[in-house]
């Protein structure tokens, strides 16, 4: 059903992500897994919430393009224009407007400086693809991929930088009730104990107290 059009996004993504430098820990893989994040959001609150079914393309568009205008890599209102161009003949402009406005509310420091957002459409469709972005950041390595490979330090500045962000933010999350599906509330529990395992599994390797 959606094959013609992932091929598509797909595309884009590639093309973006070359035009802009966009590393590997936002570009097209990051994108499968806020992707298979969201469905599986998406699946587990279906019967919840059955009106999600309407936007299920929504939902999926906006899960792979989230990181396509994202001011780390360029000006987010021309990456705002680069997705609206090349969207606006294989959808609807009711759906466009959605996706435009999930993927430009969306990211954690416009969340924790506005608050979430105040929607004409279904909202969970909005934390859907907002939690499955969060959920996917509890990967310890991508962060430090991220420090060495835009911020340009060395593998144990990333390290360090990586363990405060963790600190200061990801563990934080859950506490400051940034999750409001069934799903995310369960799972990210033993994500957060992933993580605080690869950053002991680094302290040993690198011989760290």
């Amino acid at each position: 059903m959606y094959s013609q059009l992932f091929n598509k996004l797909f595309n884009f993504i590639f093309y973006i992500s070359t035009k802009y430098k966009i590393d590997e820990s936002h570009d097209v893989s990051h994108s499968m897994n806020v992707i298979h994040t969201s469905n599986e959001i998406y699946e587990s609150e279906l019967y919840l919430d059955p009106d999600l079914k309407k936007f299920e393309k929504t939902i999926y568009i906006s899960a792979l393009l989230h990181d396509m205008c994202d001011k780390k890599y360029m000006n987010e209102n021309e990456g705002i224009e680069n997705i609206k161009k090349y969207l606006k003949n294989d959808i609807t402009d009711y759906e466009l407007k959605n996706i435009l406005t999930i993927i430009s509310t969306m990211s954690y420091s416009t969340i924790k400086k506005n608050g979430f957002p105040k929607l004409d459409f279904n909202e969970k469709v909005f934390h859907v693809v907002r939690e499955a972005d969060l959920l996917t950041s509890y990967d310890f390595d991508r962060s430090m991929i991220y420090d060495m490979r835009v911020k340009g330090n060395n593998f144990e500045k990333s390290f360090n930088n990586s363990v405060d962000l963790f600190n200061n933010r990801v563990f934080t999350y859950g506490k400051d009730n940034l999750f409001i599906t069934d799903y995310s509330k369960k799972i990210y529990p033993s994500l957060e104990s992933n993580a605080i395992q690869r950053i002991n599994s680094w302290k040993r390797i690198l011989k760290l107290k």
